[in-house]
């Protein structure tokens, strides 16, 4: 059977989810992505995502490319999947694309969305998207304490370590952050917004639980640019939850997308 590759571009609800990457022991959204469409082609299918969220994150503009029979309605295959998976889960777009074209390996950057929700009283409308955070946040001080992110570093204070098989060197942890600010879209929401070539395991959360320290006033803006230069995880703040982190837009140099 002749195959052609499709990129898509999907959104999902992550709370229902054990994170992006498919696994067989739990319910995943690529795991379960890929039964439906494996399900309408007729055919199997593996995924490739541009992001590996972890469990509980959200996607807005996830992007995954397979390989499907070269005959695949896109448009079809797109309303049978959203009538399955939705609304947790929704194709949002879906073209072919070159045969060299990877979702993970083709992207320039990843841009990642965090929301707080900054008011004495919690929201039942945001509870599932944004963390809420009772106690007043500086937004200056917020947007101060991001300076020293951007650039190339060593982002080991941030990360989770990848475990390496015995003999087998660490997994660098250097990254080059593009862009890192805050915003203030409505009068108790505030907006983290960072982009990135690549992330590691929990560095967004990280980031963002150790900012809202600053942002309390138990920590100094002037303090970030130490713990980046540490390596040392045990300087971070506490790891933000996952409900108020979003996978936003993918990035790709101009006609990579086929």
């Amino acid at each position: 059977m002749e195959l052609r590759r499709a990129r898509m571009t999907v959104a999902y609800d992550g709370a229902g989810f054990r994170g992006f990457a498919a696994n067989a022991d739990v319910s995943t959204v690529a795991g379960t992505m890929t039964t439906a469409i494996a399900r309408v082609v007729r055919h199997s299918v593996e995924l490739t995502g541009a992001g590996r969220t972890d469990a509980g994150v959200h996607g807005w503009g996830q992007v995954v490319s397979c390989d499907l029979p070269a005959n695949t309605d896109l448009g079809g295959l797109s309303h049978r999947v959203n009538a399955m998976c939705g609304p947790s889960i929704v194709i949002r777009s879906a073209v072919w694309t070159h045969e060299d074209f990877d979702a993970r390996f083709s992207a320039s950057w990843r841009h990642y969305r965090y929301t707080i929700l900054n008011s004495p009283t919690p929201s039942p409308f945001l509870a599932d998207t944004a963390w809420h955070v009772r106690e007043s946040l500086d937004l200056a001080l917020l947007q101060l304490a991001c300076d020293p992110l951007i650039g190339e570093h060593d982002f080991a204070t941030f990360c989770r370590r990848v475990k390496v098989r015995p003999g087998e060197p660490e997994r660098s942890l250097v990254r080059r952050v593009l862009l890192a600010r805050w915003s203030r879209p409505e009068p108790d929401l505030l907006r983290f917004e960072i982009r990135a070539n690549a992330f590691c395991h929990q560095m967004v959360r990280s980031i963002v639980g150790t900012l809202i320290e600053v942002g309390r006033g138990r920590r100094t803006a002037g303090e970030v640019r130490g713990m980046l230069a540490a390596r040392d995880r045990g300087t971070a703040g506490p790891v933000a939850p996952p409900h108020g982190l979003c996978l936003w837009e993918v990035g790709y140099p101009s006609g990579s997308d086929g």
